[in-house]
């Protein structure tokens, strides 16, 4: 991140990937009391093209909070909770189990059944049947990790999210959503110009976003569901880095319309322009707050680049970064507890997360170049964009620092990340 990431262009420094292949996922570290589970493979399973329980397993230890037992190798396996002997199983320090069925059913479809159950007090936690297509298969591997992890944990799962980046390959720049591990990466829009600034809606229907293909960037809103797209500002000069409101009634833009960079907001129908800030500064990168009371932004007003907040219909700002130089990129965590902003660290650029109550910040990244930082719809993980090797990439680290994940494109470069929500 140079002083040009500051400026409007910020986001033209963008990456590579095929559009078919996987984001490779590399973990390291994790809690220090990690829940041991056995995720057993599901009886039946050969008839899927996907291994349901290895999908399962590797999503509860890529969040570092479970210790996932190793099962090849033994035999005669359970099932279903009958079959369990939960002596061998707690022996092996299991607290809980997974056991599961795959049946082909009606119309090339498969039943899938699952059970969680807990080893030492030989109880369900929890049990589903899902009926779905063989497309499915992943999908709901995601849904079970998920509701494993609330049960054990306690708070929301993730696996079954999405995220946005955005690729570039040759020439060629692609705004793409893929599941949370990276997986089934479709292609949303591509252009020989640069796409920039994708930001969901708060129901995980819609990406807005910024492209440069009318030679001047323009905000679009495209829905994800039937693929049609429409201008939400293309007003004189810039349109950049939109913003969706908690309720998604509205966005907070960036207009270059009058003078320099200001906020905005605008109606989600292209309609009801309206002008935040003013000031003779650079006011950009906009968040609502999730009450929807306030806007965050980013703003040289005071000299160096800090963070601010104005009153969502507006009014006098404040500054809300005190320490270091310079503080850009300001993200709510989902309680609104917490802000995730990108700190200028003695000449590295990291992900800085800030305790709204105390003021306490704690820097979570290593990296030289982070930016762009993005939460997890359960607020325990924050998804970033980094350098590795002189190429994009994208990373992630729990909020408490403990637990790091590095997700690799194998063809090129990855940047700007957003997070979807949960969705049912």
């Amino acid at each position: 991140m140079k002083i040009i990431r500051w400026m409007f262009f910020c986001a033209v420094f963008l990456v590579t990937s095929a559009a078919n292949a996987a984001l490779e996922i590399e973990i390291s570290g994790g809690s220090a009391q990690q829940i041991p589970i056995a995720v057993l493979p599901f009886g039946g399973a050969a008839n899927a093209k996907e291994n349901i329980n290895e999908i399962i397993a590797a999503d509860l230890s890529r969040s570092g909070l479970f210790r996932v037992l190793e099962t090849r190798g033994m035999a005669n396996l359970p099932i279903s909770p009958t079959q369990i002997k939960y002596a061998e199983w707690t022996a092996l320090q299991a607290q809980a189990i997974t056991v599961g069925e795959v049946e082909s059913v009606a119309g090339g479809r498969f039943k899938v059944s699952f059970h969680l159950m807990d080893a030492l007090k030989q109880t369900q936690l929890a049990g589903m049947d899902y009926q779905i297509a063989p497309t499915q298969m992943r999908s709901t591997a995601h849904k079970i990790a998920d509701i494993i992890y609330q049960k054990l944990t306690g708070q929301a799962g993730i696996f079954a999210s999405r995220i946005a980046y955005i690729t570039k390959t040759g020439k060629r720049y692609a705004l793409q959503v893929a599941d949370a591990d990276g997986y089934n990466p479709q292609t949303v829009v591509s252009s020989n110009e640069p796409i920039i600034s994708p930001a969901w809606s708060p129901d995980g229907t819609k990406l807005a976003y910024v492209s440069f293909e009318k030679k001047k960037p323009i905000i679009f809103v495209q829905s994800l569901t039937s693929g049609s797209r429409e201008v939400l500002a293309n007003y004189k000069g810039n349109n950049s880095a939109p913003a969706w409101s908690p309720d998604g009634s509205k966005l907070a833009i960036v207009l270059t319309y009058g003078a320099n960079s200001q906020v905005y907001t605008i109606d989600a129908n292209g309609s009801g322009l309206k002008q935040i800030t003013k000031s003779n500064a650079i006011d950009t990168e906009p968040a609502f707050s999730p009450d929807g009371a306030w806007i965050y932004f980013s703003s040289d007003r005071g000299g160096k680049p800090q963070i601010y907040k104005v009153l969502a219909d507006g009014g006098s700002p404040s500054r809300v970064t005190f320490e270091g130089v310079y503080n850009v990129s300001p993200r709510f965590s989902p309680d609104g507890k917490a802000l995730a902003y990108i700190r200028n660290d003695g000449g590295k650029f990291r992900v800085a997360l800030q305790d709204l109550a105390s003021g306490q910040v704690q820097l979570l990244s290593e990296g030289s170049q982070d930016e762009s930082p993005s939460f997890a719809p359960n607020g325990r993980v924050l998804l970033y964009a980094t350098k590795v090797n002189g190429r994009g990439a994208l990373a992630a680290v729990s909020s408490d620092g403990k637990v790091r994940q590095r997700l690799n494109d194998a063809t090129g470069d990855v940047r700007e990340p957003a997070w979807g929500p949960l969705v049912n």
